[in-house]
């Protein structure tokens, strides 16, 4: 590497450290005391004090590498600019472009660290975080159980009512499961008292259960059966794909996402919006990391004392423009108010043309006003 980039990297990449994990030290301190009571309450170990912040951790750096890389931007090429060091490597024959290469490195590096912490580390951070409170709060592990829950599956016309389902046990207690034909009319119907579920075979053993059959014409009961055991294989419901409409998008991996989309490809597309643009919006928040560059870098390089205060101000501003605009657009991807697609990569496509056009504008050397 030439001696040039290894001294423009080392300009930058000494303050994005420090403000990176200044960040975290901000963030850690104030976390440990909002929750240090319930802490001492639950007689929190050492190790598990460890794992809560460290499944934390990944979704505290990538909320904090675009705001790093940001002020460590601004800070490095003004103090560059104020030195009249761009000014020297422009007069030897380097261009913008070339003198930026090294930051435009560092952020498509950063975008694929993003991409990987938010791939499934950070989305689910704050359910992690929800789950592990309630077992130190409660002195014990907390389980996942649903009350109440009504699904309908609208491929195979089966609708299920269960009094409580535990997912983590695959079990659900007090379960009604009704079946009908395609204009709507009884067929059959069952009533358990609890119902395990079987990974491996894929097979619902229904206890207690009470079985009835029903004339679709008339609707008078034809057959009623009881069985203390009865176990069915043909069902394509299972107690994730069950508990799954009750899921919050904002705290699901890409691979849980991509889950839900296929087991429940039925439901109705307002519904399925939140997911569809959140899926995208995995993919498409992590290249922030290289448009915050692609944006302060022109604003941040200055030929005169007078304009600094001007273009940090600018880089600010469109640094805040687009986390407004992010979660503007992810709100009408949610709602069903735009295509998911659009939802997740509009802003991302609009502020990176804005960014190519203030730089090729600075590299002709006029002014970005």
């Amino acid at each position: 590497m030439p001696l040039l980039d290894q001294y423009v990297l080392r300009k930058f990449a000494i303050p994005f450290l420090y403000s990176l994990m200044g960040f975290i030290a901000i963030w850690f301190v104030w976390n440990l005391s909002v929750n240090l009571p319930d802490f001492l309450q639950g007689h929190l170990t050492l190790g598990l004090l460890l794992h809560f912040y460290g499944t934390q951790i990944p979704n505290v750096i990538v909320q904090s590498i675009p705001v790093g890389e940001l002020l460590a931007l601004l800070y490095a090429m003004t103090q560059m600019s104020r030195s009249n060091e761009i000014i020297s490597m422009l007069c030897a024959g380097r261009s913008l472009e070339r003198i930026l290469l090294p930051f435009f490195c560092v952020g498509l590096l950063l975008v694929v660290l993003s991409t990987y912490l938010n791939y499934q580390q950070a989305p689910q951070a704050e359910a992690i975080k929800n789950q592990l409170m309630e077992e130190i709060k409660n002195g014990k592990k907390n389980r996942t159980i649903i009350g109440n829950h009504l699904f309908r599956n609208r491929a195979d016309h089966r609708t299920w009512y269960l009094q409580s389902l535990d997912v983590a046990h695959q079990s659900a207690h007090e379960v009604q499961i009704i079946q009908q034909n395609e204009q709507g009319d009884l067929l059959e119907e069952w009533y358990a008292l609890d119902a395990h579920f079987d990974p491996a075979t894929h097979a619902w053993r229904l206890e207690q259960m009470h079985h009835v059959t029903i004339d679709p014409r008339g609707g008078n009961i034809l057959t009623f059966d009881a069985s203390p055991h009865f176990e069915i294989t043909n069902w394509s419901e299972s107690p994730w794909r069950i508990a799954s409409s009750t899921m919050n998008p904002d705290y699901l991996s890409v691979p849980e996402l991509r889950d839900y989309l296929k087991n429940n490809s039925d439901f109705t597309k307002p519904r399925l919006a939140p997911f569809k643009t959140h899926l995208d919006y995995r993919w498409a928040l992590p290249w922030t990391c290289f448009i915050v560059i692609l944006l302060a870098a022109p604003c941040s390089l200055i030929y005169s004392r007078r304009s600094i205060l001007s273009g940090v101000a600018l880089a600010v501003g469109f640094f805040v423009a687009l986390l407004f605009s992010s979660n503007l657009f992810l709100a009408l991807g949610k709602g069903y108010r735009s295509p998911a697609w659009v939802a997740a990569w509009g802003p991302m496509i609009l502020f990176a043309a804005i960014g190519v056009f203030l730089l090729r504008r600075k590299s002709s050397g006029r002014d970005l006003w």
